[in-house]
């Protein structure tokens, strides 16, 4: 019995020649179609988005900008406070086998800021920042001489003595501004460090805020250069510190905002001990 043939087969050629002409017009249709959907969807799906467009056009008001300019000078490692002179010991800490890689940095600077000397400095530079704000020259002078007081060294106190005088002596040269020599003068006596930088951007009415966690920021870049050098570390290993110590310098800004003076303390004993030790190290690098 022979097979039967499908219907088609039987048909005239024309015909089958048609179906198929018919076919391909439909195939290429759907092609173009499909081409067209595609095309048109594409700009509809990257338009797409759950946050409102930021308009960044909007320039920064005169007082935002010198704040800024300000702050980035006199915190920058060129500004001449001679900050890369002073390791606040972790010259004795880098030879006591304490820190010996990028991890055990990150580690002792974090204890530094959040326990240590950082959050101390920070809650100074607060209270000598509001007493100028706020005209309390009695609040200033005891901020000035609890801070000199506060140091657990002789070599610490050499560190934030030097950079305060230089920061007050560059300051009335270059950045003078009405209202500067009054709050020096009742500051009275040694001005160190973290009050200078709190009194100078008090009487230039920089807000708080930003030059707190800008003064941290520059303390813990250069807790970080010394640590570099000494260990040694490359810049790539160095710049991942400073970027794993950022929330850590951030709360210790937000604790050292609503801190009293009765909250000041250390919890770092190594910390200070080794500022202690640098003073008899056989062979230094720096001045603490």
């Amino acid at each position: 019995m022979r097979p039967r043939k499908l219907a088609y087969t039987n048909m005239p050629r024309t015909i089958t020649s048609r179906m198929i002409m018919v076919t391909s017009i439909i195939i290429m249709t759907s092609i173009a179609a499909t081409t067209i959907i595609t095309i048109t969807t594409t700009p509809m799906l990257m338009t797409t988005n759950d946050r409102a467009p930021v308009d960044d056009r909007r320039a920064m008001t005169d007082g935002e900008a010198a704040a800024l300019y300000r702050l980035m000078t006199w915190l920058s490692p060129a500004f001449p406070v001679g900050g890369f002179s002073y390791s606040s010991g972790i010259e004795w800490a880098v030879e006591a086998g304490d820190i010996a890689d990028a991890g055990t940095l990150r580690d002792w600077l974090a204890a530094m800021l959040a326990e240590g000397s950082g959050l101390s400095d920070g809650i100074f530079l607060a209270h000598a920042h509001r007493a100028v704000e706020t005209g309390d020259d009695v609040g200033l002078r005891w901020v000035a001489e609890l801070a000199a007081a506060f140091v657990p060294s002789r070599e610490r106190q050499l560190e934030a003595s030097a950079q305060g005088r230089a920061f007050i002596d560059i300051s009335r040269s270059a950045w003078s501004c009405a209202g500067l020599e009054q709050a020096i003068a009742e500051a009275g006596g040694a001005i160190v460090y973290p009050v200078a930088v709190g009194l100078v951007s008090a009487a230039h009415g920089i807000p708080l805020a930003p030059t707190l966690l800008a003064f941290l920021h520059a303390l813990t870049s250069n807790w970080i250069s010394a640590g570099g050098r000494l260990i040694p570390l490359g810049q790539t290993d160095c710049q991942r510190v400073l970027a794993g110590l950022e929330e850590v310098a951030a709360a210790t800004a937000q604790r050292a905002i609503s801190a009293t003076l009765d909250d000041i303390g250390s919890a770092t004993f190594r910390a200070d001990l080794a500022s202690l030790r640098h003073e008899s190290q056989y062979t230094r690098l720096f001045r603490s």
